[in-house]
């Protein structure tokens, strides 16, 4: 994090280096660059890769030094920050600048018995998350602490100690009012944009619900993907707080806002390594909704053959962790565990899932059931936390709301508020290139694979292009003959196309067999 103190003095000695700009995209990492030839550099003693601290103006930031030989990257007399690291530093382009090495993090000798498997307590936390939201870490210790936390060591109480201190890394909203509500899924499910309709359902109800979420990162769309089709969702914290009290919602991309910021640090690491322990999932989840000011909570764990949680035994695990650190920090928390054997809806990739949640939003006879039934269910729950509802009332105030049309008028003007985007849902711009996806035998749709249905979506274009993705005609339980279309690869880019095609060749995610072969789970909805 950059810090603006004034009172921070430059060097009385040193190499004056010019500031510039390096168009490159480090996500979350702040990378300064020197070339070999620099004084600078050779007077004292950097490595490459070692962390280092940058000053100028009153300003600092800590970076990762990577070293270079191209005067194109920057000369001797340069010091180049990446595009993270500039904009954090928020100085003018070719301002003097001064680099020296970096002292080490406080917290590094907590961080080394965590990785010895001690328990940590409090203030260990406090300070590692500390660390981290500051970009004090390298990547490699940050990735030391992601595995050390991921080994299943960590008991209940040090997942309080590490959500708290994920909280207290950032800012933390206070919307004044007693009842703020979110929804949230533990991911996992493509297609499943229920989001976009339980935010317009309960804000139309009456209830306030900041909705901030994530871009997707290893999925075909996350909701602000798909909310970015409809309506702008980068939004300055001013414009999003005066939507929110105006329209008491908004759909809104959450990494400007500050909101638990060591989150956004540790999953640029976790991502690319496939670790979502349940101890990160918690604190992750739990960390963000509360610093977005929510007070209640429901929280969507599905369960499946291909869904992240694949046992109810899991599933009642993960929901007891959930409880104890939500009671610690005063949220009142709804789990419901739900069917997570397929994608929720049609389309998988944001032009779709827009074109889904429209559809559900003006009760279009294409709608599909599956993706309006499951976000009535969870904006039901929600509205149940109003102390004048009754258990088992919310779901018919929910399903009124969105018949009488009063739900798709609180999306229209939340969608004006953010910024409309001009987008055609009954003739959504879906990708030029098509590949129709068969049923080699005839029988029932017995099962399908939310992970390989996500990967070959990815590999179609979603999300960078929206308009690619999948398109699902047949759903589990479906009957089908051989050469009737499964579902449909949409891409823009030849070559997404040819690599999508090809891993959907070597298998489709569809299993064509009996109805007793069904997998059969016993949740909520």
């Amino acid at each position: 994090m950059a810090l603006n103190q004034a009172n921070l003095s430059e060097p009385n000695n040193g190499n004056r280096l010019a500031l510039k700009r390096v168009a490159i995209d480090t996500y979350h990492e702040n990378v300064a660059y020197l070339h070999r030839d620099c004084e600078a550099y050779r007077a004292e003693g950097f490595q490459a890769l070692s962390k280092v601290e940058v000053r100028t103006n009153g300003h600092h930031i800590l970076a990762t030094l990577n070293v270079v030989d191209d005067d194109c990257i920057v000369g001797p007399d340069e010091i180049g920050l990446s595009e993270e690291a500039f904009k954090l530093l928020g100085v003018a382009e070719g301002e003097g600048a001064y680099i020296s090495q970096a002292e080490r993090p406080a917290s590094m000798e907590a961080l080394f018995r965590k990785i010895n498997g001690e328990r940590l307590n409090k203030s260990d936390f406090l300070g590692i998350v500390k660390d981290i939201a500051q970009h004090h870490y390298s990547k490699i210790e940050l990735t030391a602490f992601v595995v050390a936390t991921n080994r299943g060591e960590m008991d209940r109480e040090e997942i309080y100690f590490l959500t708290e201190a994920m909280v207290k890394a950032g800012r933390r909203l206070d919307w004044k009012k007693p009842i703020v509500v979110d929804k949230h899924c533990i991911g996992g499910i493509p297609g499943n944009r229920t989001s976009m309709l339980v935010v317009p359902i309960v804000a139309a109800y009456g209830m306030l619900c900041p909705k901030t979420s994530s871009r997707a990162i290893t999925s075909p769309a996350g909701t602000a993907d798909t909310m970015e089709v409809l309506a702008d969702v980068d939004l300055p914290f001013k414009k999003l707080s005066d939507i929110v009290i105006k329209h008491n919602g908004c759909l809104a991309w959450g990494g400007s806002s500050d909101l638990s910021p060591a989150d956004d640090v540790l999953i640029a690491v976790e991502r690319p390594l496939s670790l979502d322990s349940p101890a990160q999932m918690v604190a992750s989840i739990l960390s963000k909704k509360i610093a977005a000011g929510s007070t209640h909570l429901v929280l969507d764990i599905p369960i499946g053959p291909t869904a992240k949680v694949r046992s109810m035994q899991d599933a009642q695990n993960l929901k007891h962790l959930f409880e104890y650190v939500a009671l610690q920090m005063n949220l009142s928390l709804d789990v419901v565990i739900t069917d997570g054997r397929q994608p929720i809806g049609f389309g998988i990739g944001p032009v779709m899932e827009a074109r889904d949640v429209m559809r559900v939003l003006e009760n279009d006879p294409l709608a599909p059931m599956d993706l309006r039934q499951k976000a009535l269910r969870l904006a039901g729950r929600l509205i149940e936390y109003d102390p004048d509802v009754r258990g088992g009332e919310g779901f018919a105030i929910a399903r009124d709301i969105l018949d009488s049309g009063r739900a798709l008028a609180q999306m229209n003007a939340i969608i004006e508020a953010q910024g409309s985007r001009q987008f055609d849902h009954k003739n959504p711009p879906l990708g030029s290139l098509v590949y129709e996806v068969k049923a080699p035998v005839s029988g029932v749709v017995v099962s399908i694979d939310n992970l390989q249905i996500a990967s070959i979506a990815r590999l179609a274009g979603a999300p960078k292009v929206p308009s690619a993705g999948i398109d699902l005609v047949c759903k589990l339980g479906d009957k089908v003959e051989a050469g009737e279309t499964l579902y449909r690869i949409h891409s823009e880019i030849q070559a997404d196309f040819v690599f999508a095609k090809k891993l959907c060749d070597k298998a489709s995610g569809y299993q064509i067999g009996r109805e007793e072969e069904i997998h059969h789970v016993f949740v909520e909805f």
